[in-house]
C-alpha cells in the first residue's frame, strides 16, 4: 500500500499556493519529503500564474524539522545530473524561483528545516512557538543544505558561527534580533498577518516582483558551488568516528525519554551527548 505523501498543496487562488508538511510526531524530513518538495517547487516555478507560495506545517510544535538521522546517508540525488543532491537543487531553485516564498513558522525549525526556511524570501515566526537551530556539529557532523552559506550572510559571521557551533535552540525573539527571521508575530496574529502580506503581494505585477527579487539575489545569494561543496563535506563527516560515537547517545536519550520530549528540547539533549557518561546519566533522571 502506498504511503501518503508528507507534502500536500492547497491552491488558495490562481496566484497563491500553500505547501503543507505533515510527518508526525515531530516532522522529520525524509527522502520522500525531499523528492516531493523538489517536484512541487519545479512545477510552481513553471506556472506563470503563481506569484506567492506559503510553506507551513500541520503538526503543532513543528515547522519543517531536521533530516531523519536514521536516513542521513540515504537522501536522494537528482536524476540525470551527476553528483547533484536533490536537496541542494531544491533550495537553490527555491531561492531563485520567480514567485515569492513565505515561511509561516509555528514550531521547531532545525537543520534541513532551517535551511529550507533560509532559502525562502520571507520568514514570519510565531513569537511563542517558533524555535530555530542547526544541530549537526553537536552530534559530530556538518550542515549540508545551505545554512553555512546563508545564515552568516543574514546575521553576521560571529553569530552564524555561534548558532552553528553551539547547536543550540534559539527562540523567535532572539532570532529576530539576530536577523535570522523577517519578524516574529504573536501566535494568535501569525496567520492573519501572513494572509495580509500574501494578499498584498498577489495584487502586484508578477514580473516586477520577480525582477526585484532577482536584483536582491544578485548581491545576497551564495554561489551555488559553495552549497555543493558543503554537501560533499557533510557526506565525508558521516564517516567520522565522533559521529559514530555521539549518534548512539542521542538515540539512547530518545529511547529513554521518547522522541517528542527529546525533539522538544533538542539543543539541551545534544549538550548531554557531549558530557561524560556519569554526568549525562544523572541528568537524564531530571524532567
Amino acid at each position: 500500500m502506498t504511503q501518503p505523501s508528507t507534502i500536500s498543496i492547497a491552491r488558495l487562488s490562481p496566484k497563491v499556493c500553500k505547501i503543507k508538511f505533515s510527518n508526525p510526531p515531530t516532522n522529520l524530513i525524509v527522502p520522500e519529503t525531499v523528492n516531493r518538495l523538489h517536484e512541487v517547487v519545479k512545477e510552481l516555478s513553471e506556472d506563470e500564474n503563481v506569484q506567492v507560495v506559503i510553506f507551513s506545517s500541520t503538526v503543532f510544535g513543528y515547522f519543517f524539522n531536521h533530516f531523519d538521522l536514521d536516513e542521513a546517508g540515504k537522501f536522494p540525488m537528482l536524476a540525470g545530473v551527476e553528483g547533484m543532491p536533490t536537496w541542494i537543487d531544491l533550495v537553490v531553485r527555491l531561492s531563485k524561483a520567480p514567485f515569492i516564498s513565505i515561511a509561516s513558522i509555528r514550531g521547531r525549525t532545525r537543520g534541513g528545516g532551517n535551511e529550507l526556511a533560509l532559502a525562502c524570501d520571507l520568514r514570519y515566526a510565531s513569537r511563542e512557538h517558533a524555535v530555530f537551530g542547526q544541530p549537526e556539529v553537536g552530534i559530530g557532523i556538518l550542515p549540508s543544505g545551505g545554512c553555512s552559506e546563508r545564515l552568516p550572510r543574514l546575521i553576521g559571521r560571529d553569530r552564524g558561527l555561534e548558532a552553528i557551533l553551539s547547536s543550540d535552540d534559539y527562540d523567535a525573539d532572539l532570532a529576530e534580533r539576530y536577523g535570522w527571521v523577517t519578524r516574529p508575530i504573536p501566535d494568535e496574529e501569525l496567520d492573519r498577518f501572513v494572509e495580509g502580506m500574501v494578499s498584498r503581494l498577489a495584487l502586484f505585477d508578477k514580473s516586477a516582483l520577480a525582477a526585484a527579487k532577482a536584483q536582491v539575489n544578485r548581491v545576497t545569494l551564495p554561489p551555488d558551488a559553495d552549497l555543493l561543496m558543503a554537501h560533499g563535506e557533510y557526506v565525508e563527516s558521516l564517516t567520522w568516528a565522533v559521529d559514530q560515537a555521539r549518534l548512539p547517545l542521542l538515540r539512547m536519550h530518545i529511547a529513554e525519554k521518547g522522541i517528542e520530549k527529546v525533539e522538544s528540547r533538542l539543543g539541551y539533549y545534544i549538550g548531554l551527548t557531549n558530557q561524560p557518561p556519569f554526568i549525562w546519566r544523572s541528568l537524564l533522571l531530571r524532567p
